[in-house]
């Protein structure tokens, strides 16, 4: 990695218009319309009364695999989405025109051979009104870019969740074809969709893009502990630590820890963790 070229490098302002049918085509592919007859789903999948869900932050506007650059020198091949935090500012409209701000905030240096840590920050505006509408923080693992340096202030690292049991759970399930609905949302990368593909990336199958896993989390919360008022929810983040195959049941584990709302999230048919060190901020 050529730290300086990263530590310079500048993003272009990214503008999209999106539509009613975009917002309820990311809210299916998080799942939600599974129970046609419940008024709280459809909410986000029926354009009677259509809310944004919040997560839709981290979709909107995206910036493309600007990591790939080559003036960069990034081993992109490497690159993991390691954590995700957006704070909301306003409430995300069901349709408009979206302007965001990328920066690159700080890398941190965990030495040879060990990779290192890259904070992405993008500020999401209303492009028509200027209102600030989210803060989203993206955590690149470069698993191949270890010794080459650090610089800007690291944020401290989530703490971990205590072992106790949880006050409440929500499960929720995927669909064989949940991969193939979310990617329309925009992530195309192809190991979300290509069993080839899946199996040069190490999978025996297509995997759930990450940021799906996040946005059924923000689903569980709204449906959880938001009675679905999607203007209660302030911020949301979790660290991302095993994949999700489409077809499975993601459960979400509530804990209360120092009047904080924590959570993690596991695949019940394997019993494996997917989401990590979650933290949930919610409007009274």
């Amino acid at each position: 990695m050529n730290l300086e070229a990263v530590r310079n490098f500048r993003f272009e302002p990214v503008t999209q218009s999106y539509t009613r049918r975009d917002t309820m085509l990311y809210a299916l592919g998080l799942g939600f319309g599974s129970d046609p007859l419940d008024p709280a789903q459809l909410d986000f999948v029926y354009e009677a009364n259509l809310k944004a869900v919040p997560s839709i932050c981290c979709v909107l506007a995206h910036p493309g695999f600007w990591a790939k650059r080559p003036e960069l020198g990034i081993d992109w091949l490497k690159l993991l989405h390691g954590e995700q935090h957006f704070e909301i500012h306003a409430p995300i409209p069901a349709e408009g025109t979206v302007r965001a701000s990328y920066e690159i905030v700080s890398v941190a240096d965990k030495g040879a051979g060990k990779g290192a840590i890259l904070h992405l920050v993008k500020t999401l505006d209303d492009a028509v009104s200027g209102t600030k509408l989210a803060t989203v923080r993206s955590v690149l693992f470069l698993r191949g870019d270890g010794g080459c340096g650090s610089f800007g202030n690291v944020p401290a690292e989530p703490t971990a969740l205590p072992e106790q049991a949880p006050s409440q759970t929500e499960d929720i399930a995927t669909l064989p074809q949940s991969a193939l609905i979310y990617r329309l949302s925009g992530d195309y990368n192809p190991i979300h969709a290509d069993p080839d593909a899946a199996a040069r990336a190490g999978f025996d199958r297509p995997i759930l893009h990450g940021l799906c896993t996040l946005g059924i989390a923000t689903r569980a919360v709204l449906v959880s502990l938001a009675g679905g008022r999607t203007e209660r929810l302030l911020s949301l983040s979790a660290r991302f630590s095993r994949p999700v195959f489409p077809g499975e049941t993601i459960r979400t584990e509530f804990l209360s820890v120092g009047g904080q709302i924590r959570f993690r999230s596991r695949v019940l048919e394997r019993d494996v963790v997917v989401l990590d060190r979650g933290t949930a901020v919610l409007r009274d």
